[in-house]
């Protein structure tokens, strides 16, 4: 027969190539074995022994001479009956015929008995008008249970087993987590997610806005490992380790993601939480593992989140024990940094909010080279966040983007794309088909005061108190020339406070007295309005008395800013957080306590002398506000006019509206002026 030309390939085959084989899996052994163990049951092992009572036995198998032998099996508490060949026929309903019956040899029936005693009387008394040739004498056996001895030696083992292997599944992380996660052996392996060319984080410098400085830093870091013969062939030596610190929120997290986005080497990111469990040496075990990772694969970056966790200062935690985990940990990690060891190629970012509980040796030239400060961002910086998170947002036409980065001083990064965030769904609960300038108002007031409370049931008077209130505060800050100027304030509830004033704080790094005096001036212009306008106070002022009093003892205490206690600094920035001892006598507390009592007091008649001379003022302030419930800076200019001095954020804004008025200049000239 002529085979056919056209034969088509089996399944999984190539041409050229063998076929395909399925994978083998181990698990379908267990399930062959299971199978062969029922079969082997089901063919050969038949029907059990049918169960009968002793009655049935004496009055008919014993009576008729039906039995060829009776066994007493000791340990087990019952009689087997063996039935005589030529008498199976009359059981044949009970036994079963053919496949799957009672084996002819026995034992057909059996009963329980209640001790061996009573039944050989009970046997004696049935057999007791038989010829003594045809009388049945017992047999007595021991059966063994195999099946219940080996379960009463293995069962425990393997109980103590799976709940072995179960704990340390639990703590390696289960099947996910790092690397060997679910391996009860690989609890000592380092948890670090790799990034390489392939899964390289789709991040990279375009996407972080602001963060100038930092990014010139870590820039330098990026271009060290691309082109390492230019800095080589002066002499320099690569840095091994670059420290993140800022405030919650900065973008230091998001830094590392851009320099693993823009590195063409291998970037390992892990967090410092990750190297601490409950057994003694893990820690060490996964900073030595990662190391030993790092270096198989140099140059690369090891990036530490939230480094703290094991980067504290040693000493300085309170433990018990003569072996902290901890400190293991930070030892070994110390040792890889700059050990004896040779650690080239390596590089160490790490991050973290609180630099100042770190250890000493972590921070020394060697280890971590430099510090890079990732601070909130200015004017300029929160213009440019805005427009990479306004990017997927459907806005309205000609929003103003430079007034959202002046209604939000102090934001981070992170607080700004909560904004953004926030935006978008409040315009979507309205059913808007763009985001309009209100919708980032309204989440701006959302953030900072929390939920506005509609139904909150308040009298006239105390409606009338609270704009007075903070009508007062407005007042005082506005024509004080050093403190704050305000941006916006409200007598709307929100959350727990009945009103609320919005400051536009000044960028500065060092305070005056000046400065911090008239704040405190400000702070005090509500309870000092409240007093001139209705010649009685309230529990209103209770977050501004707080706040003037912790920074009146700040300068008093910490700054050297008193009268008698002048160029005095309490503050010990490396005293233990455990320590439960003053750092003064209690005559010179006296002192304190005297002096912050006359600052506040001075400020106190400052608000008072500034409300009472511009009391039309702030009567007419506080008026509008009951009006419109929302005040702004342009309203208190109307009333009292400019202020004396420009902020530095106004002299910011204004820097940015002259740029943008020359940009639109120069646009004017390039369109009438095609050749240009």
């Amino acid at each position: 027969m002529a085979e056919n030309g056209n034969k088509k390939p089996l399944i999984n085959e190539t041409p050229g190539n063998k076929p395909k084989l399925p994978k083998f899996n181990v698990y379908w052994v267990y399930i062959i074995i299971i199978l062969g163990f029922f079969l082997l049951q089901y063919f050969y092992s038949g029907k059990s022994a049918q169960v009968t009572t002793w009655q049935e036995v004496k009055n008919q198998m014993i009576a008729n001479q039906e039995i060829d032998k009776l066994v007493v099996i000791r340990n087990l508490g019952k009689v087997e009956v063996y039935l005589k060949e030529d008498k199976l026929e009359k059981y044949k309903d009970r036994l079963g015929d053919g496949f799957g019956a009672v084996p002819k040899v026995g034992p057909h029936f059996y009963f329980t008995i209640g001790s061996i005693e009573t039944f050989e009387k009970q046997l004696a008394d049935a057999q007791a008008n038989i010829d003594e040739a045809q009388k049945i004498y017992p047999q007595y056996e021991d059966q063994p249970n195999y099946w219940g001895d080996i379960l009463s030696w293995v069962l425990p083992f393997v109980l103590l087993l799976a709940i072995w292997i179960f704990i340390f599944r639990r703590i390696s992380g289960g099947t996910s987590g790092g690397a060997g996660g679910g391996n009860i052996f690989s609890v000592g392996k380092s948890k670090a997610q790799v990034f390489d060319k392939e899964t390289r984080p789709r991040v990279d410098f375009k996407d972080v806005a602001g963060l100038e400085e930092a990014k010139v830093e870590v820039m330098e870091i990026v271009d060290f490992l691309k082109n390492p013969q230019k800095y080589t062939d002066l002499g320099g030596k690569i840095p091994k380790g670059a420290l993140l610190v800022g405030p919650p929120g900065t973008g230091k997290t998001l830094l590392a993601k851009a320099v693993a986005g823009e590195a063409n080497v291998p970037f390992f990111s892990i967090s410092g939480s990750e190297f601490v469990e409950m057994f003694v040496g893990v820690g060490a075990s996964r900073v030595r593992d990662l190391f030993r990772q790092a270096k198989e694969k140099a140059p690369c970056i090891v990036f530490i989140d939230e480094i703290d966790a094991i980067g504290r200062a040693r000493g300085k935690n309170p433990s018990f024990s003569g072996n902290d985990e901890r400190e293991n940990t930070l030892n070994q990690l110390l040792t890889e940094m700059d050990g004896f060891a040779s650690n080239q190629g390596v590089i160490i970012l790490a991050a973290t909010n609180r630099a100042d509980i770190l250890d000493r040796a972590l921070l020394r030239a060697g280890r971590f080279d430099r510090q890079i400060h990732v601070d909130l961002p200015d004017l300029k910086e929160r213009l440019e966040i805005f427009k990479v998170h306004l990017r997927p947002l459907k806005l309205e036409a000609n929003l103003d983007i430079s007034f959202l980065a002046k209604q939000t001083p102090g934001f981070s990064g992170a607080d700004i794309a909560n904004v953004c965030n926030e935006a978008a769904l409040i315009a979507a609960r309205k059913n808007k088909k763009f985001v309009e300038k209100q919708d980032f108002l309204d989440a701006i007031d959302r953030i900072i005061g929390g939920l506005e409370k509609k139904n909150k049931i308040i009298s006239k008077e105390e409606r009338k108190t609270i704009a007075y209130h903070e009508a007062g505060h407005a007042t005082v800050s506005w024509l004080l020339e050093h403190a704050n100027p305000l941006l916006k304030v409200s007598i709307i509830p929100r959350g727990r406070s009945l009103g609320a004033a919005w400051y536009l704080p000044e960028e500065r790094q060092i305070t005056t007295t000046e400065q911090l005096f008239d704040e405190m001036c400000s702070a005090l212009g509500g309870r000092a309005a409240e007093e001139i306008n209705f010649n009685k106070i309230s529990t209103g002022a209770l977050s501004d008395l707080e706040r003037v009093t912790k920074q009146a003892y700040a300068m008093i205490a910490y700054f050297g800013m008193g009268k008698k206690l002048k160029n005095i600094s309490y503050y010990d920035s490396t005293q233990s957080e455990f320590t439960f001892s003053k750092p003064y006598s209690e005559k010179t507390a006296e002192q304190i306590d005297q002096e912050v009592r006359e600052i506040i007091d001075k400020a106190y008649e400052k608000a008072k002398e500034i409300l009472t001379q511009n009391r039309e003022g702030h009567v007419q302030l506080a008026e509008l506000l009951l009006e419109r419930e929302v005040i702004y800076s342009e309203d208190l200019e109307k009333i009292f006019g400019p202020r004396k001095t420009l902020s530095r954020e106004q002299e910011l804004v204004k820097e940015l509206e002259e740029e943008a008025q020359k940009n639109n200049t120069e646009t004017t000239v390039s369109e009438n002026n095609p050749e240009a």
